[in-house]
């Protein structure tokens, strides 16, 4: 089992390397952008699988390409827990459940045009507009900490054959041969920003082995604002502060709220679209690119949630849920209010109150 730096009772000394591997993370998305990528989107869990939705041929707009950062995000955190020989296959806990879950997240983020993840690269790429977002994503996960402390629980993942850990890997490197025999789109010529593949490839790879190492995950670090410990929000906080760095070092850094990019002034709706990613996120157990990331540890319940949030997206671009430069459309903000309702009608149904002790 992985023994990550940001999890448990980490030392000062690993709890430094926790936070500098997540600050070169967020070097390494500025890189990123500066080399191709859509603005603050070095790395987005939510939109990197939308686009892959869109590569299958699962939703008809423009962002249908096979980003390598995804193969990255996986077989980067593969690599790191083979060669520390630390692979444990997982998996059993609510699998149904996580996909429905994984679905709102898609569909959450899309509003706002971004993940946990990407929020983090919009605040430090100085996009004032992410900050409502930011509220939001504190709200939900705030509310889900309460439905945890009540007895909500995805359940535990248990001890699986090695065939169901490796499905991910092995998912992902199929997808990554087709797209080097060019059966998947690239987009070249089709107007899609990227970086180059193979640059995106190598700077994935690497954050994915320290997203692996670190443990990091953006809804455990807004987790950490409403409970002890602060490791994870210090390594978040770092991750804004090196990313705002890289992007000012590289003529990316464009602070205010008008002309960001991949963005939109609709700050009702970025708080409760991501008030419901933070919500499905905690009761799903990690946001989008930790669902990644512990899919190639050998988590299959991972690879479900990361399945549903791929739907979620091409759901969200075939019923016209996706936001565009104005703000939220009239349909995205009836699937948010939808979706807080089941989300939180889901959470109430399986939630279990502590027991009480028994009367003398």
């Amino acid at each position: 089992m992985a023994d990550p730096l940001l999890r448990g009772e980490s030392t000062p000394s690993r709890l430094r390397w926790g936070i500098a591997l997540s600050a070169l993370v967020g070097v390494l998305a500025a890189v990123l952008v500066w080399q191709g990528n859509p603005g603050n989107m070095g790395i987005c869990g939510a939109c990197f699988l939308r686009d892959l939705a869109g590569a299958l041929g699962a939703q008809g707009s423009k962002a249908a390409i096979f980003r390598p950062e995804i193969a990255g995000l996986v077989l980067g955190p593969f690599a790191w827990v083979m060669v520390r020989g630390r692979f444990e296959a997982r998996s059993g806990s609510h699998a149904a459940s996580r996909f429905v879950l994984g679905i709102w997240m898609g569909v959450g983020a899309l509003v706002f045009l971004g993940c946990p993840f990407r929020l983090l690269q919009r605040l430090g790429g100085g996009d004032g507009t992410a900050l409502a977002g930011a509220a939001g994503l504190l709200a939900g996960v705030g509310l889900g900490t309460i439905f945890e402390k009540r007895g909500y629980s995805v359940g535990k993942t248990a001890p699986a054959p090695a065939a169901v850990g490796l499905l991910g890997p092995g998912l992902v490197l199929g997808l990554l041969a087709l797209f080097l025999a060019e059966k998947l789109p690239r987009g070249a010529g089709e107007g899609v920003p990227h970086a180059p593949w193979a640059l995106a490839l190598a700077l994935s790879l690497v954050a994915g082995a320290a997203l692996s190492a670190t443990g990091f995950c953006a809804i455990s670090a807004c987790r950490q604002v409403f409970r002890p410990g602060k490791g994870m929000l210090f390594a978040a906080l770092a991750l804004v502060a090196a990313y705002a760095a890289a992007s000012a070092a590289t003529g990316k850094f464009k602070p205010g709220f008008e002309g960001q990019p991949v963005a939109h002034g609709d700050f009702v709706a970025s708080f409760f679209a991501l008030a419901l990613v933070g919500l499905a996120g905690v009761f799903a157990g990690g946001c989008p690119v930790r669902q990644m990331v512990m899919a190639g540890e050998g988590n299959g319940d991972a690879l479900v949630t990361a399945a549903g949030i791929a739907v979620g997206g091409a759901v969200a671009h075939n019923m016209g849920l996706v936001s565009t430069a104005e703000g939220a459309t009239p349909a995205g903000r009836w699937a948010l209010g939808v979706g807080l309702a089941f989300v939180l009608v889901y959470a109430a149904a399986v939630t279990r109150a502590p027991a009480r002790p028994a009367a003398e």
